[in-house]
């Protein structure tokens, strides 16, 4: 199986997350924005991250592509079965992929993609905004509703938990660290999801290739 992109996109890892979570062998073709190889636009016709390949199957989106995972591989079972968990898991995933991931990419791509990637500059004031005003609220949000058990759904680890902690990522690589004074269980509900060995080492992979690119512009 192929996952077409880069991990440093939030949605690209949520995949590459939930197949290590799901002990399935999954290979990475890293790509660019917008990249024009025919196997990645084969898989994903809009050319939008991640394309996914098994064999004669393609697909993009990264909920269709764990849900297909999920469905090849059923145990661990990372969306419950039970209708009401089923419908919490996917509706925090979709929380992750737009609301949190939109505020995200303002940062991440003004202060990132565009002066690392694309050579410009970025519009650092949009990006400023988004952390000053658009972030605390979101924070607030998840902090209100995060169990003692430290998962979102069911008490265990679900897609939730692997959808909620991608954007985070994103967050610490433009330098919006978590205030863990004043939100201290999303401080560790993130620590510890980043802690897990199917996505800390795309995190140290992540930072070191930002710092050989020269770091980070805030």
């Amino acid at each position: 199986m192929i996952v077409y992109g880069s991990s440093m996109s939030p949605f690209v890892r949520k995949v590459l997350v939930f197949a290590a979570e799901k002990n399935l062998a999954i290979d990475l073709k890293t790509l660019g924005l917008q990249a024009d190889d025919p196997e990645f636009r084969e898989a994903s016709p809009f050319g939008l991250m991640p394309g996914f390949r098994d064999g004669d199957f393609t697909i993009s989106d990264s909920s269709a592509i764990v849900a297909y995972l999920d469905a090849i591989q059923p145990e661990p079972a990372l969306i419950p079965a039970a209708p009401r968990s089923r419908a919490r898991a996917i509706w925090w995933d979709e929380i992750a992929d737009t609301v949190f991931t939109t505020c995200m990419r303002k940062m991440f791509f003004n202060r990132v993609v565009s002066p690392i990637f694309l050579k410009r500059e970025g519009n650092l004031a949009e990006a400023d905004h988004a952390e000053t005003h658009e972030l605390p609220p979101l924070i607030d949000f998840l902090e209100a509703r995060i169990p003692d058990s430290g998962f979102l759904v069911d008490d265990r680890l679900t897609l939730a938990d692997i959808a909620m902690a991608q954007p985070f990522v994103n967050f610490g690589h433009v330098g919006a660290p978590i205030d863990a004074d004043k939100h201290p269980k999303v401080a560790a509900y993130i620590a510890a999801m980043h802690a897990r060995p199917s996505i800390a080492p795309w995190i140290a992979l992540e930072r070191a290739a930002l710092e050989k690119r020269g770091g980070i512009t805030k």
